[in-house]
């Protein structure tokens, strides 16, 4: 009796013990450390905010964020270095960072390549299952992408040609291949800094620069608008933009939170693009109704000057190894396949309404 007794008594520990240890396994947390040069406040942070705050709710608080926003982390580079180290796990990136991530990616961004955002989005579809796997295949998982948005100039004096930008003292992003090709294609010489040192330098009396590139949102995001007098019409690019967060950190997450991550990501970055878009079409009317005057449009440019520079620029990324030929050759070949599309169908809407 004693022994059944005791029999008994065992069989129910056990079966609390394993009680309590699924139950502590399944209520397990995870905080996911992520950094952004987005200071609180903005429309993209909100749309942050938003996210994390919905991923805290489905996931019964088992998969929490502890946001560093406005730089206090450092530049790209440093939050990448972090982020390799463990200190951080994951953060919202320009194409400067991404090239450090996944360089080949940044084909989507190189300047003068796309008349809109119609053709960028249809050629990042087509490459985007090479992307995702660029970034893991170098320790990254990516959640999403939204943009930064269409790229124009800032400065202090008029810029109305590649001459004027090459009498400038204009910002150079410290450590952009792509950004060091563009210049040097121009045979302008940038100014390089981190970005962290724009807005100090753009303030001094006798700073080291006068002028910058930036969306028309991120100009008021940053104050960078405060300091300049003029604007450019035209843009060099739409800048792409990524949320990432680390394989290792990713793949010790549950199955059901690491598609829970994904699925919000996703759904959270496409929000950010299309508000981005809005955005920055009501920033440059904003920035117009505060004194910015927007000088250079289009039509005095020189488009055959603007591509042999792109050219030039894209010969050298090639073969500096930033991004390969046939990645190149591959954007190109879809970019055509949509244009040549596109015509069709304007031709037949042409034909039926004739």
């Amino acid at each position: 009796m004693v022994l059944k007794n005791n029999r008994l008594l065992s069989a129910l520990l056990t079966t609390a013990l394993l009680l309590l240890t699924h139950n502590a396994l399944a209520e397990k947390t995870y905080t996911l450390k992520f950094a952004t040069l987005l200071p609180t406040g903005t429309a993209w942070t909100k749309t942050l905010d938003n996210w994390v705050r919905d991923i805290e709710q489905q996931s019964n608080g088992r998969l929490k964020f502890k946001i560093y926003p406005g730089g206090i982390m450092g530049d790209e580079p440093d939050v990448l270095r972090k982020i390799r180290k463990g200190q951080l796990h994951g953060g919202l990136f320009s194409g400067y960072g991404i090239g450090r991530i996944y360089s080949p990616a940044r084909i989507l961004e190189l300047p003068f390549l796309f008349q809109n955002t119609d053709e960028s989005d249809y050629v990042r579809q087509q490459l985007m299952p090479e992307i995702e796997a660029g970034f893991r295949d170098n320790g990254f998982e990516l959640i999403g992408w939204p943009e930064v948005g269409f790229i124009h100039f800032f400065s202090k004096h008029k810029i109305e040609s590649i001459e004027d930008m090459r009498n400038s003292r204009i910002w150079l992003w410290q450590g952009d291949p792509l950004g060091e090709a563009l210049f040097a294609a121009a045979d302008i010489k940038p100014v390089p800094l981190s970005i962290i040192d724009v807005y100090p330098q753009l303030s001094a009396k006798h700073g080291s620069i006068d002028t910058v590139y930036m969306s028309t949102f991120g100009a008021i995001a940053l104050q960078w608008y405060s300091k300049v007098k003029y604007a450019s019409h035209i843009s060099v690019t739409n800048a792409i933009g990524a949320v990432v967060v680390s394989s290792r950190f990713f793949n010790k997450l549950p199955e059901d939170l690491q598609q829970l991550l994904k699925t919000s990501g996703i759904k959270a970055s496409d929000e950010i693009r299309e508000q981005t878009r809005r955005e920055n079409v009501k920033s440059k009317q904003l920035l117009i109704d505060n004194g910015v005057k927007f000088v250079w449009d289009w039509d005095q440019v020189n488009m055959d000057e603007f591509i042999a520079i792109r050219d030039k620029a894209a010969a050298h990324l090639i073969e500096t190894g930033y991004f390969p030929k046939t990645f190149f050759d591959k954007a190109l070949m879809n970019l055509n396949t949509y244009r040549q599309d596109h015509k069709q169908k304007q031709d037949a809407a042409q034909k039926r309404s004739g």
